[in-house]
């Protein structure tokens, strides 16, 4: 059961007009054209100049549909080949979640550009030290007036004081982090994934690192870079050296709550970046489009790592500056309105992420807990408590027993499908008649269109009889209703095989 439809116009980047189908161990010189088909699509569409002899390379990479979830669950999960870089198979992304153009990356470069890219993180790591340097240079006011001689009068007014060393500092920090979820996007869309949830991901979880470590750690540590390592030159004095650093900075950290979450959560409201656009396409360019054809997307890679950064500065911080927990009770108050209300009648939800960011909102929460206790724990070493800290040290065992737990029993729901599940989803299937129709939209939703084929994209894709049929537009379907049961039955019945073919 397989069938190949392919544009002339293939681009020389190796991506796909239209789609690529076949069976598994095939490799892409032995795929054939069914020439009646294409000239049913010639003749249709207009295309009268379509050579398929121009196509000049095509992609060892070929999306395999099963009658069944169950199957392409076995297939994917079976090695196919005793080289395992020779042929890899893996379940496909959503059809508006696969990522064309990483879908042809040979997988023998995949842990090259893992590492490339996590050097470049690590390197713009290093680099936005600058920008943090000069904010703590700021929040340090005896520091500030005997490099700054001339500013010793200004500074000793109070307004001018708490603005400077208060208020400015925070601000200048959130402006400079604005430039790191399109840079981390970037990197992660270098790395290779295949989708688009997989792809946000990844940003996420560098944007999340890069926020705590840069909000959070090198903030805490202020002085020079010197001062900041001679801290961790012993291990043993890290909780001492976190419950004397924490507190100092009790007034940057309440200013950046107030600037970054609630500040942000009335710009998520107004969105005014999408304003913006909207009036310079309107009025000075003179752009009369209608943007509802533009829907947008939540943007996971720069939300869900500034709720958890709030939620890991709640955690750190309760123990020796409470005063900062009325305002990140209000942010999240107020942060579950807004984001219902954008997620509900603003964002469109083009694909389904399958619950992957749950994982990194829970091993988030674990290193706060585990941060707070070893924070209280340096908090009893100055009190010279010892009953206080004996009780701490079981306390942390058990977190970090009850994250292994969570590891086990958890964590493979989140990368596996339960056999069970997937059993009784296509007996309801079969029994509620829908197998047919499922069947029939395979061959419209997994489409790709080169710049050279949207004549033919609006025209139509061959089904299986050879007709032609018109392709839905997903972006303009109601999330909550008929596109999402398609997808559901499109999710698991198609299966990823992306094949390495050596060459001797």
């Amino acid at each position: 059961m397989y069938m190949i439809f392919k544009d002339a116009s293939f681009e020389q980047n190796c991506k796909p007009s239209l789609m690529q189908r076949g069976l598994c161990g095939a490799p892409t010189s032995s795929f054939t054209i069914i020439s009646s088909e294409m000239d049913n699509v010639r003749g249709k569409s207009g295309f009268i100049h379509m050579d398929l002899a121009k196509i000049e390379k095509e992609c060892a990479a070929a999306f395999v549909f099963f009658k069944t979830r169950y199957a392409a669950t076995v297939t994917a999960e079976v090695l196919q080949s005793s080289n395992p870089m020779l042929w890899v198979t893996d379940l496909a992304p959503e059809p508006h979640d696969v990522y064309w153009s990483n879908l042809c990356i040979p997988y023998r470069q995949l842990w090259i550009r893992k590492i490339g890219t996590l050097m470049a993180a690590i390197a713009f790591v290093l680099v936005f030290l600058i920008p943090i340097t000069f904010v703590q240079g700021l929040t340090q006011l005896d520091q500030l007036q005997q490099t700054f001689p001339f500013l010793r009068g200004l500074l000793k007014k109070k307004y001018m004081n708490q603005l400077v060393t208060g208020y400015l500092p925070s601000v200048i920090l959130i402006l400079a982090l604005y430039t790191v979820p399109p840079i981390m996007m970037l990197f992660s869309a270098v790395e290779g994934s295949i989708s688009r949830s997989g792809r946000k991901k990844s940003a996420c979880c560098k944007v999340l690192y890069f926020t705590i470590w840069n909000v959070f750690f090198v903030n805490v540590f202020t002085g020079s870079v010197i001062s900041q390592l001679n801290v961790f030159s012993s291990v043993k004095d890290i909780p001492a050296q976190l419950a004397k650093a924490v507190p100092r900075q009790a007034r940057f950290f309440t200013t950046y709550v107030l600037t970054s979450g609630w500040a942000s959560l009335s710009c998520e409201v107004v969105q005014v970046f999408a304003l913006f656009c909207n009036l310079v396409k309107r009025f000075i360019l003179r752009i009369k489009d209608d943007f509802s054809h533009c829907p947008l997307s939540f943007p996971y890679h720069t939300e869900v790592p500034r709720l958890l950064l709030f939620g890991f500065l709640g955690f750190t911080c309760s123990i020796l500056t409470p005063l900062i927990l009325p305002f990140l009770l209000i942010y999240f108050a107020l942060a579950y309105l807004v984001y219902k209300n954008q997620i509900l009648n603003v964002y469109i939800t083009k694909y389904e992420s399958g619950g992957q960011f749950w994982p990194i909102a829970h091993n988030t929460t674990i290193f706060s807990l585990v941060l707070s206790q070893i924070i209280a724990l340096g908090v009893f070493g100055i009190k010279e408590s010892s009953v206080a800290s004996g009780f701490t040290i079981p306390l942390i065992i058990c977190t970090l027993l009850f994250n292994e737990y969570c590891r086990q029993r958890f964590l493979p729901t989140f990368k596996n499908n339960a056999a069970e599940v997937l059993i009784e989803m296509d007996r309801k299937d079969e029994l509620c008649g829908r197998m047919e129709e499922t069947y029939r939209d395979l061959h419209t939703v997994y489409c790709q269109f080169t710049a050279t084929s949207h004549e033919l994209c609006r025209c139509g894709c061959l089904n299986h009889r050879g007709d032609v049929k018109s392709i839905p537009n997903w972006e303009k379907l109601n999330p909550g209703k008929d596109r999402s049961q398609l997808k559901g039955s499109l999710t698991i019945h198609c299966n990823l095989d992306i094949e390495e073919t050596s060459k001797k």
